[in-house]
Formats: C-alpha cells, sequence, structure tokens
C-alpha cells in the first residue's frame, strides 16, 4: 500500500467498510459499522495511515520499526501512525487487517450478524 488508491482498494476488499470525510476534504476516514478503523490524509508525502491496534501491540511496534509512531492526534495507547514507505507492506496489510478486526470484535452481537448478512 504505497498509493491511496492502494489503500482504498485494500480497505474495499474488507466487508462493510465505508469511505468517509468526517474531519474535512483532506482527510479520509475507513470505517466499518459507523466506526473508524483506519484514516490517512490524503495530502501527505509520504503516505501515512493511522489504525487501531491493542495498547501493549502499539508499544512494541512502535519500538521495532522506524516507520511507526503513535497516533497522531489520536489516543496514543490505541492508536498508531504508519508511514507507509518505511514499513514493510505485508505489517502494513496485516495491520490494517488487524486494525478492523479489533473494531469488528467491538461491535454488538446484532450488527455483527447485519454485517456478516451483508456479504451474503
Amino acid at each position: 500500500m504505497q498509493t491511496v488508491a492502494d489503500l482504498r482498494a485494500a480497505c474495499a476488499a474488507l466487508r462493510g467498510s465505508q469511505e468517509t470525510f468526517p474531519f474535512g476534504p483532506a482527510t479520509l476516514v475507513f470505517k466499518v459499522a459507523g466506526k473508524m478503523y483506519a484514516l490517512t490524509d490524503l495530502g501527505a508525502d509520504p503516505l501515512t495511515l493511522s489504525l487501531k491496534v491493542r495498547p501493549g501491540d502499539g508499544e512494541a511496534l512502535r519500538a521495532g520499526y522506524a516507520g511507526i509512531a503513535a497516533g497522531y492526534h489520536l489516543n496514543k495507547r490505541h492508536w498508531v501512525t504508519l508511514t507507509l514507505d518505511r514499513v514493510p507492506e505485508a505489517l502494513a496489510a496485516d495491520l490494517l487487517r488487524g486494525s478492523y478486526a479489533l473494531v469488528v470484535a467491538g461491535l454488538t452481537r446484532a450488527q455483527r450478524r447485519e454485517l456478516e448478512g451483508a456479504a451474503e
């Protein structure tokens, strides 16, 4: 995921993912069931991506990768910001799917069922 188009394609592959612009036209936010799981600044160069993580995972990721920092303007315990050209692409893809999964796991049972039904 080195471009916004790559990022959009990766998120579009996740069931129920929606693109929104709640913070203005420059910040693309990806949501599932109305809850944010990823966001990016469309004008950033290099491209960055903020993702939800488990608190302990965020600390380990920040310690292990120079391209991963605490979530920019987000809860630093639960979010990280990746500079995509400084992080292995496979790791970025795994973290994106993990962020989505964390949000889905926090949905109500009814919301998860509705989401599963959306794929049928």
